[in-house]
């Protein structure tokens, strides 16, 4: 009964689907005191709040890179803000594990509204508009530095949204870099874990996936890279279980051909299911140092598919 339930359920409230969505990705561990990312032994990371719109604030962590570790005990925000203006480049990173500050680069990363101690109901727009905000306000501190986004997961949904809104007011980031990434939302949904029992289930689209877009949710990656110039990287584990390999292949070959990639390079690199990354320990490989400084050290416009 429940099980023939619960389709139903999903069909009349939306909004149930809605929360599924945003909830697969939710962040534990729930009990750390966000303002104090020094607890969880981040002596180089500054906690700020920002506002991108009334009634919305938004948790920040700024990690600087290894070279500033020493100068960061104990200073201020504004210190942390002036550093960002150093001469290293700036990660904006889009949910995930910050596992790339000691390559020297800045880390920012946040809390979308909603998520973690950010104040708001989250939203595919309203989470595309906290990163604008957070993009706006790294770009008014970091002078010259390059600034790359990276998401991961749901976080390259809100990437590919962004870069897209950036390149179309043509103030694109310097690369664009999506770990885990899916085509779009009703493809990943058809493929999470969650739905497999489900997956035969008569009319599975017309209960799990339409109400998805009728919520407005369609965080859609493919759409999205026709409409991107600029370096593109795609790191994939073959054996994750939450995104399928395959998606971020398909979402590689779309880019690799579209137009708007025509004068950048377009990188695909895929992690041997003998590794054991599967869908958020990437960061822990040895080569990810090399891979990234080989793609994001050459120059910006060298055509390489």
């Amino acid at each position: 009964g429940v099980y023939i339930a619960i389709p139903f359920l999903v069909k009349l409230c939306p909004a149930i689907q809605a929360k599924l969505v945003f909830l697969n990705f939710v962040r534990v561990p729930y009990f750390i005191d966000l303002k104090r990312p020094q607890d969880q032994g981040l002596n180089h990371t500054c906690n700020y709040y920002l506002q991108p719109e009334e009634d919305v604030t938004i948790g920040v962590w700024h990690t600087v890179p290894a070279a500033l570790w020493k100068n960061a005990r104990g200073k201020d925000q504004l210190w942390f803000e002036d550093a960002l203006g150093s001469s290293h480049p700036v990660i904006l990173y889009l949910h995930g594990n910050a596992g790339t500050s000691s390559l020297g680069y800045h880390v920012v990363t946040f809390d979308y509204r909603g998520w973690g101690d950010s104040i708001g109901s989250p939203s595919e727009r309203g989470m595309t508009y906290d990163a604008l905000h957070v993009f706006d306000w790294i770009k008014a501190r970091s002078g010259e530095n390059p600034v790359y986004i990276w998401g991961h997961s749901l976080g390259t949904g809100v990437a590919t949204n962004l870069v897209r809104r950036l390149c179309e007011r043509e103030t694109p980031p310097d690369a664009l870099i999506l770990e885990s990434p899916f085509t779009n939302i009703r493809e990943e949904a058809r493929s999470h874990p969650f739905s497999v029992i489900y997956r035969y289930f008569p009319g599975f689209d017309w209960f799990f996936l339409d109400p998805i877009t009728t919520s407005g949710i369609k965080f859609a990656n493919d759409e999205n890279v026709k409409y991107i110039s600029c370096s593109l990287l795609i790191l994939h584990a073959e054996d994750d279980p939450v995104v399928p390999f395959h998606l971020g292949k398909k979402l590689y070959n779309i880019a690799a051909t579209s137009r708007s990639f025509r004068d950048y390079k377009v990188q695909f690199v895929p992690f041997h299911t003998d590794l054991g990354y599967r869908h958020k320990y990437i960061y822990r490989s040895p080569e990810l140092p090399r891979i990234l400084r080989e793609f994001l050290g050459k120059s910006e416009h060298e055509h390489h598919h």
